[in-house]
């Protein structure tokens, strides 16, 4: 008798007994695959991740799987052997580990088959037409011209790199029958793959970062990339992956934002002739999965996704490539919170090959990590061509009129800026129109009734909006508690600095850059292909506008409020403001043109501000880590947050009490705690914490693994929603 272990999706620890279908023969139900079984009243999708003769489960209680999904693993060990890893780690189960590591229609138990790839070309009639036909649209100009010089056809993934609206542009070009769909299947032949020579010539910095990446290319060894903004990084990557792909090897590339991607795969499309995969959350079912099976079959040599593609299956692996490694979107915030960074250093180890840590701003990990020995850096401490860093202008705001946010020396830069006929960027990481809502009669002030926050003030749709759980109400005419009708709104989000400067600058387009403008598919596409073509000078924004971003006509960048991250109840908030003061002072001068910082600030003389503003990054890195260092902060400590949360005030404080009572005697490390979370009240529930910290990782996990089964068994457990947060990044 063959017993089957089946990791199941669910928020429990280890794995599950199973038989194998009456019909099937265990012996060919391989570690791997997935298996449809009975778990309580539902049937579930789980993998099979290991094979016993014996079970702890009497043979009379066992069921048996109702259904083997696959003739082959749609895991392969190695990725399987990654998701035990992060398993084991993060102390969180496997079943859910690898329901991350699977697209959703794999996940629901269809087939691991590539579904048909559409793809869009001229028809006959579409490629006699005339361009001069089209010259009264130059839209469908555009996209004709582009289609008609890939007579073979192109995806809708390479259609949006080139044009972010295509299908609305597209419409009336298919009710004209002058463009067609077909439906292609891939086959699983090795991709034919060419690299375009570059015509960029690498400078010596350059040209030594790509000579010792590539020196090794079948060892593991991690490297940081660290290069002022505009160094020329991505141009590194590629030189990188053209040598991998030359080898018929895979290279994984993650970067930590949507927004980050159309820029990259113009970039890739325009350097290989070769398939390119695409993974993130603004795909459809059916596009992720045939980028994952291109990933898996080896058919793209090329995969570009955001976090959760660290788990990507790959056949031919080469090399991982890590862009922006710094940003904290590399770490998933609830259920599974992983840090995609760290579990891509796992598996290029594991892989034996290696991987690249890019940044202008490395996060203080990586670079105790350089100073420990395990990662190799490398250097790139100029920009790329002719472009020139910045200059750096700081103003003291104190007691100084300004007029929504701007001060008069930074309107007059703009309007000098503007004038010479370059592009203007200005951050402001604050979206809506006012933070606060105030009733000047009373005092009465806006707040949202399932959070400890106040509402923010949306003009444009006259609603108020809770930016922690969501909540929104219309804007009251009156006043609740008095019933006076003079409600001011307080300080300034985007929207209310976008009237401003549509006011001040009526003859220059602003482009505003938030999560509220970009809702739309393809919203955030749009804007930043229009701010490349200049059709906005001016760019207004929160942190999705100072990432990563190649904006050449920017030649004037302003931070408005540079004091955000100084106060903060988080010890990485410095850190944070430093790598944001950085990122988008990177943004100025990329192009021909010299650019230009201003930033704002109440806190001149501020230590840490005052270090990075005269010193740069780097010194400000040095006594970041000396501060931390004194603290015993990460990385000279571990952390992890046991965190609980509630509809009743009381339960979440009593179950930490009570799980920090049942710690185990004599283990090497320190809770702290439990206090209320810095929010307490979020969502409707509140929440209270538990910090574990210890001098090293293993006390830390041993302890983990012995005081997590613990804390289910206590009374107060079901009581509670709690989970296990191992490297947090966030203390909210």
């Amino acid at each position: 008798m063959i017993i089957l272990h089946v990791a199941i999706p669910a928020p429990l620890q280890g794995s599950f007994d199973y038989l194998a279908p009456a019909h099937v023969d265990a012996r060919q139900v391989w570690i791997g695959t997935r298996v449809r079984v009975p778990f309580g009243r539902r049937q579930v999708v789980g993998i099979v991740i290991g094979t016993a003769t014996e079970s702890r489960i009497e043979r009379g209680r066992l069921k048996a799987a109702r259904e083997v999904l696959d003739d082959a693993p749609v895991v392969p060990a190695d990725l399987l052997a990654v998701t035990r890893w992060a398993s084991d780690y993060y102390h969180h189960p496997l079943g859910e580990v690898l329901a991350t590591a699977l697209p959703v229609s794999l996940r629901n138990g269809q087939a691991a088959e590539s579904p048909p790839l559409q793809q869009w070309r001229l028809t006959e009639a579409g490629r006699a037409l005339s361009l001069a036909a089209l010259k009264r649209a130059p839209r469908q100009a555009a996209l004709w011209t582009l289609l008609h010089a890939h007579p073979a056809g192109l995806t809708a993934e390479a259609l949006t790199a080139h044009h972010p609206r295509w299908r609305q542009t597209l419409r009336p070009l298919i009710e004209q029958e002058w463009v067609e769909m077909a439906e292609l299947r891939l086959a699983r032949a090795s991709p034919r793959v060419a690299a375009r020579e570059s015509t960029l010539q690498l400078n010596a910095d350059q040209a030594e970062a790509v000579r010792t990446l590539t020196e090794l290319p079948d060892q593991y060894q991690a490297h940081l990339l660290e290069g002022v903004t505009g160094s020329g990084k991505t141009e590194v990557y590629l030189r990188l992956i053209e040598q991998v792909v030359s080898r018929g090897r895979q290279a994984l590339v993650l970067v930590p934002e949507i927004a980050l991607t159309p820029q990259l795969v113009a970039r890739f499309r325009a350097r290989f002739d070769a398939p390119l995969a695409v993974l993130h959350s603004g795909l459809s079912d059916k596009e992720r999965l045939q980028a994952w099976i291109m990933a898996r079959d080896g058919t793209a040599p090329i995969v570009l996704g955001t976090r959760s593609a660290v788990f990507t299956p790959l056949k031919h692996p080469g090399a991982i490539l890590i862009d922006e490694e710094h940003d904290g979107s590399f770490k998933q915030q609830d259920g599974f919170r992983y840090h995609a960074r760290d579990v891509a250093v796992w598996r290029a180890r594991h892989l034996h090959i290696p991987i690249v840590l890019g940044s202008a701003t490395p996060s203080l990990e990586s670079l105790h990590n350089v100073a420990q020995g395990r990662y190799r850096l490398l250097h790139l401490p100029e920009r790329a061509g002719a472009a020139q860093a910045p200059t750096l202008r700081v103003l003291d705001v104190r007691k100084t009129p300004l007029t929504g946010n701007l001060s008069a020396p930074l309107l007059a830069a703009i309007g000098a800026h503007l004038h010479a006929g370059n592009q203007v960027l200005l951050f402001l990481n604050r979206r809506g129109f006012a933070p606060t809502l105030l009733c000047h009669d009373c005092g009465w002030v806006a707040k949202c009734r399932r959070c400890d926050a106040h509402l923010t003030y949306h003009h444009g749709s006259r609603r108020l909006r809770c930016h922690h759980c969501g909540a929104e109400a219309p804007l009251d005419t009156s006043c609740p508690a008095c019933n006076g009708d003079d409600l001011r709104p307080l300080g300034h989000g985007t929207e209310r600095v976008e009237t401003l400067l549509q006011e001040r600058f009526p003859d220059y387009p602003v482009a505003r850059i938030d999560r509220d403008s970009t809702r739309r598919k393809g919203a955030l596409e749009s804007l930043f292909d229009s701010a490349l073509r200049g059709e906005y000078r001016i760019l207004l924004g929160t942190q999705m506008l100072a990432k990563g971003h190649h904006l050449p006509g920017v030649t004037l960048a302003a931070i408005l409020d540079a004091d955000q991250g100084l106060f903060g109840v988080d010890f990485r908030g410095p850190e944070r403001m430093a790598q944001l003061i950085t990122q988008v002072a990177g943004r100025a001068g990329r192009g021909d043109k010299p650019g230009e910082v201003i930033i704002q600030t109440h806190h001149p003389d501020h230590p840490l501000l005052h270090v990075l503003l005269t010193r740069g990054y780097r010194e400000f890195a040095a006594a970041a880590l000396a501060e931390r260092h004194e603290a015993q902060f990460p990385p000279y400590a571990h952390l992890a947050l046991l965190r609980a949360e509630a509809t009743g005030r009381d339960e979440p404080g009593r179950f930490l009490s009570a799980a920090a009572q049942a710690a185990p005697a004599g283990a090497s490390v320190e809770l702290l705690g439990p206090v209320p979370a810095p929010m307490e009240k979020r969502a409707g529930r509140y929440r209270a914490q538990l910090l574990i910290q210890a001098a090293s990782r293993a006390p830390l996990h041993r302890f983990l693994e012995t005081w997590l089964p613990a804390l289910a068994a206590l009374p107060l457990a079901r009581k509670v929603r709690w989970s296990i947060d191992v490297d947090p990044m966030e203390m909210l």
